[in-house]
């Protein structure tokens, strides 16, 4: 991990309240460590000067490719957020990255992954399954969202595989929770990978209980770097914590408790 200024490329909005800013990393040496952003990671943004916003925002890293162009996805949620979906092409942006831990995809062989997100815990599965899928793994996704306006990267997950699209009053796709939509898929699958609100997370696991999967725990951050204890989960054994910002946002399904 180290401290870099990437540089706005693009900063559009692309749903309700959601925005895509892509960021070049050329001249920080990670344009020279192409393999260096491992699915389910994120930047650690600062968004204000001097004594403002003085806290940095995590943001999952949507996309990367060999051009060394990050993408990333944001919901406006606050004062932080709103000051960072104003940042236009040009601006420089400081960051710290890659932090925490990632899917461990370089040490898995899948015939078929299931991807589940929840609103802003979609991001980093797009990255995730344009990953398996380059590796010949088949990709289902299901994607939850409150309603039409807020859906987004629709068809970009069209691309990887079979995409289901469900909204809490249905205005787009199906109508429901995304757990709801799990008995829908075409096929079985070999692991399971899970982002999104805590409460979405929590019944994703019971849902598939006994199944091999993972998943990706949204929290808000101090340092970011695993210094402050500010976003600790317990572990399910009960022996102990797991810190969210280094030991994860990452954990395998089961063993931290939600």
């Amino acid at each position: 991990m180290k401290q870099a200024e990437l540089t706005v490329l693009t900063n559009e909005r692309i749903a309700e309240g959601t925005f895509e800013m892509r960021l070049s990393c050329e001249g920080t040496g990670f344009d020279l460590e192409p393999d260096r952003f491992i699915p389910g990671q994120f930047l650690h943004i600062k968004v204000g000067e001097a004594e403002r916003h003085m806290l940095r925002r995590p943001v999952s890293i949507a996309d990367f490719d060999h051009n060394c162009i990050l993408t990333i996805i944001f919901k406006v949620s606050g004062t932080g957020t709103e000051q960072l979906s104003k940042q236009t092409p040009g601006r420089r942006v400081n960051a710290l990255l890659p932090c925490g831990t990632g899917y461990p995809v370089d040490s898995m062989e899948l015939d078929t992954a299931l991807l589940i997100g929840g609103g802003i815990g979609v991001p980093p599965l797009y990255y995730l399954g344009k990953t398996l899928a380059s590796k010949g793994t088949k990709v289902l996704s299901v994607l939850g969202f409150q309603q039409a306006s807020h859906v987004f990267y629709k068809e970009k997950f069209e691309e990887l595989g079979q995409t289901i699209i469900v909204t809490d009053d249905g205005s787009e796709g199906e109508k429901g929770l995304v757990t709801d939509s799990l008995a829908h898929l075409e096929e079985d699958f070999d692991y399971f990978f899970s982002c999104g609100p805590t409460p979405m997370l929590r019944a994703v696991t019971n849902k598939l209980s006994g199944r091999n999967g993972y998943i990706s725990v949204e929290q808000r951050m101090g340092c970011g770097i695993g210094a402050c204890y500010a976003c600790v989960v317990p572990t399910k054994e009960g022996n102990g914590y797991r810190k969210i910002c280094k030991d994860g946002p990452v954990f395998a399904a089961g063993e931290v408790t939600l």
